[in-house]
């Protein structure tokens, strides 16, 4: 692990704000998701969530290290049509689109060979589909998206996704793909977003932290059963359960005790978001950070960089804002947090930054960053062994 002195040294005379990642803590990350899977021995594998990176090369080097990695889960279409055009295959699209132009693109995807599959989670979803797709042989496969919130007492714990609530709910699209031309159902997805997508060591939230963790413990159970109980009455039936997704990096380690799923996603492990610092049963090394570069000082103990404001999407609140990782100890000014185009910065006791030098952040969520830089900074054994384009490098932006 690098110390400051050696990333100023390394970035010394770089253009910033720049985006760098540290490849050997990337691949040990890599390595330790493969490792809880391939131990649990359910001969799960494992779908990259493209979502959480959005650079092909570091795509490639998830799926470069072998099994039990194969494939990807795409966010949209488009994106899904691109990364074909990369060379990728195997590519799950895990957001429902009923738009013309979406669907001719995963058309001819399938038609030209590649393996494709559409999130879907409404009869409106299959009959969008099926009026693409009537002519075509064989059958554009589709995999429904059922919810696995928490609803006790008629709450709604986790995210607003899917209506799919039932084992009826999902027999009666079954039945009704059946009748539909061009179209079949080839599996379920499952995410347990209030599992893998809940702190519950949250310093920023350190009052909610004991709800967190009942909710994710009590959400465990509730979702296992319901996954197991879909997979039997789907089998059951002689409807096909040729894919089976749930999972997330949050909750990797505890969805691979279930061996009715097929496949697991994970993604922002790679990177390690600053989010991921704040759960139990979880721990990745920190991996990915942008670099500001101090600017001006205000006062004695003070240090403004240029720009920073990368705030992640979801709820806002400080854990959706940047956090300073190198040098250690220095604070957010909290009258200012991370702004646009400056961020102010209080140092501790002997820290002391002048103008040009760098401070590292880290981004809350994984693959946002992207959407910000056009190409990462790869840097392995001390020094700077690549340059690679973003999508946005790339020229491409799907959301």
């Amino acid at each position: 692990m690098m110390n400051y002195d050696q990333w100023r040294d390394l970035l010394r005379g770089e253009p910033l704000p720049a985006v760098v990642v540290d490849l050997e803590a990337f691949d040990r990350n890599v390595a330790k998701i493969a490792r809880i899977v391939r131990e649990a021995g359910h001969q799960q594998r494992l779908r990259v969530a493209s979502k959480s990176v959005r650079v092909p090369e570091l795509l490639r080097r998830v799926l470069r290290s072998g099994e039990p990695y194969r494939g990807l889960m795409c966010y949209a279409a488009a994106e899904a049509a691109f990364l074909a055009s990369q060379g990728f295959d195997d590519l799950l699209v895990a957001y429902p689109t009923v738009q013309r132009s979406d669907l001719e693109l995963l058309c001819d995807l399938h038609v030209g060979g590649k393996t494709v599959r559409l999130i879907v989670d409404s009869i409106e979803h299959l009959q969008a589909v099926s009026q693409c797709m009537e002519r075509v042989r064989p059958a554009f496969p589709l995999v429904l998206d059922v919810d696995m919130s928490w609803r006790p007492a008629g709450m709604h714990l986790g995210v607003r996704r899917s209506p799919l609530r039932s084992v009826d709910n999902v027999l009666r699209l079954y039945e009704a793909a059946k009748h539909l031309p061009g179209i079949k159902i080839v599996g379920l997805m499952g995410y347990e977003a209030q599992v893998a997508g809940l702190a519950d060591r949250n310093p920023f939230k350190k009052l909610l932290n004991p709800i967190a963790g009942m909710i994710r413990r009590r959400s465990v159970r509730h979702i296992s059963q319901l996954r197991e109980t879909l997979a039997q009455a789907i089998r059951e039936r002689g409807y096909a359960l040729e894919l089976f997704n749930g999972g997330g990096t949050g909750s990797v380690n505890l969805a691979v005790d279930e061996p009715w799923l097929t496949e697991l996603a994970a993604g922002s492990g790679f990177l390690c978001s600053h989010l991921f610092n704040y759960y139990s049963n979880v721990n990745f090394e920190p991996a990915c950070f942008f670099v500001l570069q101090v600017v001006r000082s205000s006062d004695d103990g003070y240090a403004t960089c240029l720009g920073g404001g990368y705030i992640a999407s979801g709820e806002p609140g400080w854990d959706k804002v940047p956090v300073v990782h190198l040098p250690e100890g220095i604070k957010l000014v909290s009258t200012e947090g991370c702004g646009e185009v400056q961020t102010p910065l209080q140092l501790p006791e002997g820290v002391k930054l002048r103008p040009g030098d760098p401070v590292l952040m880290r981004h809350a969520k994984a693959g946002e960053l992207a959407e910000r830089f056009h190409e990462y900074l790869l840097v392995e054994q001390g020094r700077i062994v690549d340059r690679v384009p973003t999508y946005r490098g790339l020229g491409r932006s799907f959301i």
